[in-house]
């Protein structure tokens, strides 16, 4: 029998393992391949939060029930990915030091440590130690304490051993947390000559442990950076009686105290420490762990300073839609034509100014949006603070659920009431993931409306290396469709079978499966000159819908997949008459956007939307897609499907074996960077 799908976790591996690569290129930049080495540490702990603790439980529910529908062999799966990690993190150890080596023989950059500085250096270390790190640090003196202490999801600690050459018998373990949320990470030391010499904040805490520990009578330090990531999955009471905040605030509390899943250590600790740490710590069996080098929580070197390298050329910088150039009034000409935005070649400069518009114009009287994640100075928050001010009727609908923002959006939630926004905060069971907007305006009794969907959260810092498109409309048949998932939304008991009563829109979790399994369905029928489908998402894992993408492949159909991070889908297979064809890309931007195609020529169809083909999508949070009636936006966003189709620098073939082989320049062909093509092509753009 076939083997009918990759299995999830392995494939989300496998796209970091993408990542990875990105860092091993020596084509990408120092900078930029040390920025990869933080987004894939990142990744991976955010991966072991969430993904391994489920599958521990999984694991522990399989035994207990057995008629669960349960990831299958969720230990075999532990296994696996245990191997997988491993093997990167040798991977990922050999890069790094080789990145070091490169950072000296290119830049004259040295990462200087506690053992390598020179005189002026130590005196320097030592009052910089003295004026900005001291007061940081309380040291956990772990064996007098009563219980063992809480140590901070991905926060990473000195484990030190302190005794004495004068007294054997004195020997104790501390624990010191390392201030990085307080101190930047990346320290530039003062030298003389043309080197630039960068330590790290462990390091300048490791010089000092004699002058913070020399006063106890010790006079041998040692100190090892470890570090663990915690269960962060949130336990929520399904019931829609229940009180979201107090439930949310509660589960907040317990993830600081998640089972670790994952414990991240120097190999050269001292063993006696390490083994006294997992047993204080209560690290269990089905924890990792892991032996990694002298440095970890790499996520700091997404920051690693800019200033050091003298040759970054800068990215191609946001540029304004043509027909959204200020000063203008943005309502005005959305009244007249869309204008569809593709970040982050666009600026989102043009949304902002929209809602400023919004909030100051006298004859808009609403403005209703939905809030994921926002940006932590978030200028679309002080527009809608703003309007409240200007006695415009302002409402919101927050997801507190909104993972690893929660916290964030809890502030905004008090932030927004504070200034008289109306805050509605979702759905118990379910997550508000619908990206949308709605302005209400009044003139000589006649209500007008405008509005927005989009592929990706209304945060203005990612949307300047996310990938997303958003349609500015002001369309009765879109604007109304939105009214009603708001209307809904904001009811007490809200009834999400009445999304079906959109007519345009479509939207989850009651409609978006059906409607795109017929969309592939049809495909099938239609005559050889007419099939198509174009696919592009960061996860396709719907078991339904890939089941339907087979079945187009076994009629000979042309499939084309961008999927960026999990695909569970087998791309070549003998029953398909034409294989699948499949790419990932990883670049400098991070394709976000989701867009479906079918069929060709001026009779395709397009569609926008804001959820992934995942079961949590589709069945567990509302999610809306958008068909594209402009031909203009439907040719852009075919061009730039196509310009990423012929990607042959930085795509990855997605097959079977998870290989993530690079797609190569064929026979006469040039060097394709879809991203800089991407730009380009939008650039070049004309609107009459």
């Amino acid at each position: 029998m076939p083997k009918r799908k990759i299995i999830r976790d392995l494939s989300w591996l496998s796209f970091n393992h993408r990542v990875l690569e990105e860092a091993m290129d020596s084509n990408v930049h120092l900078y930029d391949r040390l920025r990869f080495l933080g987004i894939f540490s990142n990744n991976l702990d955010e991966f072991y939060r969430v993904r391994v603790a489920t599958l521990n439980k999984m694991s522990t529910l399989q035994k207990k029930a057995a008629k669960m529908h349960l990831e299958h062999n969720p230990e075999k799966i532990l296994k696996e990915i245990e191997d997988r990690t491993n093997k990167f993190q040798k991977t990922f150890d050999r890069t790094f030091n080789q990145i070091i080596r490169e950072l000296k023989s290119n830049y004259n950059i040295h990462l200087k440590n506690e053992n390598n500085i020179d005189r002026h250096q130590k005196k320097w270390v030592r009052d910089y130690f003295e004026e900005k790190v001291r007061t940081h640090i309380v040291p956990l003196m772990i064996e007098s304490m009563p219980s063992a202490p809480l140590l901070r999801d991905r926060d990473i600690y000195l484990a030190c051993v302190l005794g004495s050459t004068e007294n054997p018998m004195l020997q104790r373990y501390t624990l010191i947390q390392v201030p990085e949320r307080q101190i930047n990470r990346f320290i530039i030391l003062p030298f003389s000559g043309t080197e630039t010499h960068v330590m790290m904040l462990e390091d300048v805490i490791r010089f000092n442990l004699k002058h913070l520990f020399a006063p106890f009578g010790f006079n041998k330090f040692s100190g090892h950076i470890i570090k663990v990531t915690r269960d962060a999955e949130l336990d929520f009471d399904q019931d829609l009686s229940s009180d979201i905040i107090k439930d949310l605030e509660k589960s907040l509390r317990k993830r600081k105290k998640g089972n670790t899943t994952r414990f991240v250590y120097d190999k050269r600790i001292d063993e006696t420490l390490l083994n006294y740490l997992v047993k204080r710590l209560n690290i269990k069996d089905n924890a990792a762990l892991i032996a990694g080098g002298r440095i970890h929580n790499f996520k700091a070197f997404m920051d690693f300073p800019k200033s050091v390298f003298n040759d970054i050329l800068p990215r191609p910088k946001p540029f304004v839609h043509p027909l959204l150039k200020q000063p203008c009034r943005i309502m005005d000409i959305i009244h007249d034509r869309d204008v569809m935005l593709h970040f982050p070649y666009h600026s989102f400069d043009s949304v902002i100014d929209l809602l400023r518009e919004a909030s100051i114009d006298p004859l808009v009287k609403s403005i209703q949006i939905t809030i994921y994640r926002l940006a932590k100075d978030s200028k679309v928050i002080n527009a809608l603070k703003n309007a409240v001010r200007n006695g415009k009727e302002v409402t919101v609908i927050i997801e507190l659920k909104a993972r690893f923002d929660e916290e964030a959006n809890l502030k905004w939630k008090s932030i927004l009431e504070e200034e008289g926004v109306k805050v509605f905060v979702g759905i118990p069971d379910m997550k508000v993931h619908a990206k949308l907007c709605l302005i209400t305006k009044k003139e000589f009794n006649k209500v007008t409306q405008y509005g927005f969907v989009s592929t990706g959260n209304f945060h203005e810092g990612t949307a300047k290396v996310y990938g997303d498109h958003l349609l500015m409309t002001c369309k009765k048949e879109i604007l109304s469709d939105i009214k009603i998932v708001f209307d809904i939304l904001y009811s007490e008991t809200p009834d999400l079978d009445q999304l079906k009563n959109c007519k345009y829109l479509i939207t989850s979790p009651n409609k978006q499966r059906d409607f795109f399994l017929e969309k592939i369905q049809n495909q099938i029928q239609l005559p050889k000159e007419k099939q198509s489908i174009k696919i592009k998402l960061n996860s396709l894992v719907d078991p339904t819908l890939i089941k339907a993408l087979y079945k187009a492949a076994e009629n000979g159909l042309n499939v084309d997949l961008i999927i960026r991070g999990i695909c569970t889908a087998i791309t070549n297979q003998k029953q398909f008459k034409k294989q699948i064809h499949a790419i990932s890309i990883v670049d400098l931007y991070l394709e976000h956007a989701r867009v479906m195609i079918f069929g060709q020529g001026d009779d395709c169809e397009v569609f926008i939307s804001s959820a992934d083909w995942m079961v949590r999508n589709l069945d567990h949070r509302v999610e809306v897609a958008c068909k594209i009636e402009s031909k203009t936006f439907k040719e852009e966003l075919l061009n730039i499907y196509n310009i990423q189709l012929k990607e042959n620098i930085k795509a990855r073939i997605l097959d079977n074996n998870q290989s993530n082989r690079y797609v190569k320049p064929g026979k006469g062909e040039l060097p394709w960077r879809s991203q800089i093509e991407t730009y380009k092509y939008l650039k070049s753009k004309r609107y009459d």
